[in-house]
């Protein structure tokens, strides 16, 4: 995102995305060492509000910090809001282990499935059971077997030919033909950066175009939203989930500034989950050129943005996923099983975000 000389001076950047930069992961210089054994840079976090500790000590003594409120309500889950971002609610530890586990699995298995759209999409077409085929080391193929007719055809040679592709055995059973290529679909799994769930978003389009297939939300991940969304919600009205954004986020990716401002009525909030590894999340203002604040996001945390606060800047500039600071350990005893070892492998390293939206 800032590669050199894209930007000579501090001065030159906003205020956000000077703390972007502030906080995005760097290495130390070190042309010796591989990817792999760079250490990364030393961060000062202490600046970044950390609502567990918030939380911790509201419990303990009822003190929190000067600009944090908590609000006064008969909602089940503490929640915390910030004087100078009206319509801003953070939940945290909203989410118990047991939950956690169920919608990490969920957003792998099942969220990336046709007819629900991903980034692969532009690349590859739909692909079925993506964490499944990355399980079982499975290969995606490209093959050209298909007649612009839809009528069966060689695998190389010929003329219109279309591609397909498809999983296949490692090397085994993979077609030999000039045009064929080859990913490992847990190259792909790690490459997975979004899927949308209800109604489908047009990224190049920026809104959301209801004649695309799609499965409704899940039930379940509906009635977790509409549970938590009360109290940013209006007096009187119900939140109703009609699309979501699944994000990924590996070693060294980052979500810049940006507004969620697609959606027809900003009154309602957008329902945003996190899982996994321990990320830094940035708060704006209306403007770029406005400080943001700085605060830890973990798993099972809930943030809602509402009214005012749909019109903020807000991005992830970094994750953790150091053994230190990443914040995973509670999974490991939830995802011992021989099946879950998968799962463990990819959120030992990774973040999930799944944003639920109110669209009309």
């Amino acid at each position: 995102m800032y590669g050199a000389g894209r930007v000579s001076d501090d001065s030159e950047r906003t205020a956000f995305r000077t703390a972007e930069k502030k906080y995005k992961l760097y290495y130390n210089n070190d042309t010796k060492s591989s990817k792999r054994e760079k250490q990364p840079k030393q961060v000062d976090l202490s600046e970044v509000i950390d609502f567990k500790s918030v939380l911790d000590s509201f419990n303990q003594n009822g003190l929190k910090p000067p600009g944090i409120i908590k609000l006064q309500s008969d909602f089940n889950y503490p929640v915390f809001c910030l004087e100078n971002r009206p319509g801003f609610y953070f939940i945290p530890e909203a989410l118990s282990i047991e939950e956690q586990c169920h919608w990490i699995k969920e957003s792998l298995r099942s969220f990336p499935q046709p007819p629900n759209r991903t980034n692969h999409n532009a690349i590859y077409g739909p692909i079925p059971d993506l964490f499944t085929a990355a399980q079982n080391k499975k290969v995606f193929v490209e093959v050209g077997n298909l007649a612009s007719d839809g009528a069966p055809g060689p695998y190389s040679g010929g003329r219109n030919l279309e591609s397909k592709w498809q999983f296949c055995d490692g090397t085994v059973g993979i077609p030999r033909g000039d045009s064929s290529k080859s990913i490992a679909a847990s190259v792909l799994l790690r490459k997975l950066r979004w899927s949308t769930l209800g109604l489908q978003f047009d990224w190049s389009k920026r809104n959301y175009d209801v004649s695309l297939p799609h499965n409704k939300i899940p039930e379940a991940l509906c009635e977790l939203a509409r549970r938590m969304a009360v109290p940013a919600m209006p007096t009187g009205e119900d939140f109703c989930p009609e699309a979501a954004i699944v994000n990924y986020f590996g070693l060294g990716d980052m979500l810049g500034g940006h507004l969620d401002d697609m959606e027809a009525d900003w009154s309602k909030p957008i329902v945003s989950i996190s899982l996994g590894c321990k990320a830094i999340f940035l708060l704006g203002g209306k403007s770029r050129e406005d400080p943001p604040t700085p605060m830890f996001l973990r798993s099972g945390d809930i943030v809602l943005m509402a009214g005012e606060a749909r019109e903020c800047f807000h991005g992830v500039p970094r994750i953790f996923t150091d053994t230190a600071n990443a914040e995973v350990a509670p999974f490991v005893m939830h995802l011992s099983n021989q099946d879950d070892l998968c799962l463990m492998e990819y959120i030992r390293s990774s973040r999930i975000n799944i944003n639920i939206r109110q669209v009309f």
